[in-house]
């Protein structure tokens, strides 16, 4: 058993402390599972908590440009109130529930370019420390993949995915990210819109899926954006390729009703309800980050949405991502 670092602010002689994720994806809403194993330092020590926290890797767009950061979006404690004698070893179960709109970072076994972790902090004699981080990898819901299916089966290439910090007004987001899977237009398409964002909002009842076109301009208008929302069950049963073509039509249309609209801020939504068709007034996205997975093959029938690596790009960029989380993480701690 390999125990990745001493507990740094208990100093040598701390208990050490690994978090072991049980294999495969998880689920928006569903169960993470695994155990946290301990070993016992050079004493007795009081376990007064052991917390897990969930953390992402978000972009966040300001005046100034665009910036990364780490975001915590939930924590759960999973044990504690017990004695780790001497060198002794414990393993403490645990299943916790991942919120619904967990980003999703993994399509057909295809990294996405997200990065999520979990985080395991160990209460010991009044001193915290953040012991572990792994790698949290999501796979997506049933009516998530579908979606993402038909759009590869319409001819939608996959670009980028990325975490943007803020909110979709107007909507029941509860995190304070989205998540934005940006696609490439069909051919059908190609003339009018230059890539097309796909955010989920799951929840418990149902998904809300919210579309946003960058629009090409005309020769007398400028590009805008233009976004729209629609509800689907978890367990529908649809012609997806029909109804996501609907929802991209319709999305498209918006182009001559919208105008020149004003664009609406990344902050709390109006808290309305909205039927399947509510329009949201667009938000506006000064420097998108295009992502390493420009040039991504179009995706060709039933393979649905093409997350093909070119390469080596994407996993490359997934890989340093990574890396630079982790790095960053432990460099704040020890500084």
């Amino acid at each position: 058993m390999v125990f990745k670092r001493l507990l740094g602010s208990l100093g040598v002689g701390g208990p050490t402390v690994d978090t072991v994720l049980d294999p495969g994806p998880a689920l928006p809403g569903g169960a993470l599972t695994g155990q946290v194993r301990l070993r016992g330092g050079g004493a007795n020590f009081e376990i007064e908590s052991i917390t897990l926290e969930l953390v992402a890797r978000v972009e966040a767009e300001h005046e100034e440009g665009e910036s990364e950061g780490a975001v915590t979006f939930e924590r759960f404690t999973v044990g504690g109130g017990f004695r780790l004698a001497e060198g002794e070893e414990r393993s403490v179960p645990f299943s916790v529930t991942l919120p619904w709109e967990t980003p999703v970072t993994e399509l057909y076994g295809q990294a996405l370019g997200i990065v999520l972790g979990v985080r395991t902090e160990l209460s010991v004699a009044g001193a915290k420390d953040k012991g572990d981080l792994d790698q949290l990898a999501v796979g997506p819901l049933p009516v998530q993949e579908a979606v993402l299916e038909a759009l590869g089966q319409l001819g939608f290439g996959f670009r980028s995915a990325d975490l943007e910090y803020g909110r979709i007004g107007g909507t029941g987001q509860r995190l304070p990210f989205y998540q934005e899977i940006e696609i490439t237009p069909s051919p059908r398409y190609a003339h009018q819109v230059n890539e097309i964002e796909v955010t989920f909002l799951a929840g418990p009842a149902g998904m809300e899926v919210v579309l946003e076109a960058d629009k090409r301009g005309g020769l007398f208008s400028g590009g805008h954006d233009a976004l729209t929302s629609f509800t689907v069950g978890h367990h529908d049963s649809r012609d997806w390729n029909a109804e996501v073509e609907g929802w991209i039509e319709r999305l498209v249309e918006h182009r001559a009703s919208h105008g020149s609209h004003a664009a609406y801020g990344h902050g709390h939504g109006h808290g309305h309800g909205h039927d399947d068709h509510h329009d949201h007034h667009g938000h506006h996205h000064d420097g998108h980050r295009s992502g390493p997975g420009v040039g991504t093959a179009v995706a060709a029938g039933a393979a649905g949405l093409a997350v093909g690596v070119v390469g080596g790009m994407v996993a490359a960029e997934v890989v340093d991502e990574v890396g630079d989380f982790f790095e960053g993480e432990e460099e704040d701690e020890e500084g």
